[in-house]
């Protein structure tokens, strides 16, 4: 999908500055590996996250479909990222949208949806639920309220774990981005799975044009439920990922292998992001990073491996992250 509507160099909304984010090399934190790791910066999107590309293909094919239309209504289940993504594009195109979202969620993201426009529901966590550590059981009672609410205002839910247009937002964007910024000279893929739709569309828009680049799915350390281990931690920080659900979105034959990453380790990579690369970044960058510098200690010389700084760090200032 081409976000733009006009070549020129004013852009007629917000939608328009959606994508074709920078890709940076981290030579800082990777000195000294045989593998180089490039980092896609998707804050650089106007709602400070990977999840606006989503929200804009997702509203546009609603629209082509004769699923959404003037005075239309959304509802979504979000940990934030889409809901902001979905409320930009809501509020250029003149649609109501509610936001469902746990508590467990860090607080800045809540009150980006209000000032967006968005009406914000919160959702208890589960009993012995922690603030910034969101379980799979509290992302059940989100999606109870979540498919309540879409009932009863007879809106559009834009359902992004099931919803094709998430993984083709990436498959037409961010993976045919990523080709053309490194000319063809990728190696590797790796990527953190929330709704699965990222890696999805990356994968397969970079294997379309060299069946050969490896794609890896991360996962928290205590939460390995794709790779078929043993959930120890699902209450992990790594928020918007780790849900422990099947994810339709991920085909098995695009993934490589399966990574994990402990909180820790996201936490460390994040700050050494920040101060090494000057790069402000989630705890899910974090583990991205991890997880890809992992691959470039052992990668044969020259070899390249990219991956993601999901959002941006500016949603984190009330957690731990950055203490």
């Amino acid at each position: 999908m081409n976000y733009k509507s006009v070549q020129s160099g004013i852009s007629g909304s917000a939608i328009e500055t959606i994508g074709n984010t920078p890709l940076v090399a981290l030579d800082r934190l990777g000195a000294g590996l045989p593998g180089r790791v490039l980092l896609k910066l998707e804050y650089f999107s106007p709602g400070f996250s990977v999840k606006d590309r989503i929200a804009c293909q997702i509203i546009a094919d609603a629209e082509e479909q004769g699923l959404l239309g003037p005075g239309g209504t959304v509802v979504e289940l979000t940990s934030g990222n889409t809901g902001t993504g979905l409320a930009i594009v809501c509020a250029v195109k003149g649609y109501r949208l509610i936001c469902v979202i746990s508590e467990g969620n860090s607080t800045e993201r809540a009150r980006m949806m209000r000032a967006l426009g968005a009406d914000v529901v919160l959702v208890p966590q589960v009993a012995g639920g922690q603030a910034g550590q969101v379980s799979g059981a509290d992302l059940e009672q989100a999606e109870l309220v979540t498919q309540q609410l879409a009932k009863q205002h007879n809106a559009l839910r834009a359902d992004q774990f099931s919803n094709s247009s998430n993984y083709r937002a990436h498959e037409q964007t961010t993976g045919t981005e990523i080709w053309e910024q490194t000319e063809g000279n990728v190696h590797a893929f790796v990527s953190m799975a929330g709704t699965g739709g990222t890696f999805g569309g990356v994968a397969r828009a970079l294997k379309a044009r060299n069946a050969g680049v490896k794609c890896y799915v991360v996962e928290p350390a205590g939460a390995p439920f794709l790779a078929g281990g043993h959930v120890t931690d699902p209450k992990h920080k790594i928020q918007g990922t780790g849900y422990m659900r099947d994810l339709p979105q991920i085909p098995p034959e695009l993934v490589h292998e399966y990574l994990t990453v402990g909180n820790d380790e996201a936490t460390e990579t994040a700050n050494n992001l920040a101060k090494m690369e000057g790069i402000f970044a989630g705890f899910s960058s974090g583990a991205n990073v991890t997880a890809a510098l992992r691959l470039a200690r052992h990668s044969q010389p020259g070899e390249v491996i990219v991956t993601l700084a999901c959002d941006s760090g500016l949603k984190y200032l009330s957690t731990d992250l950055y203490e």
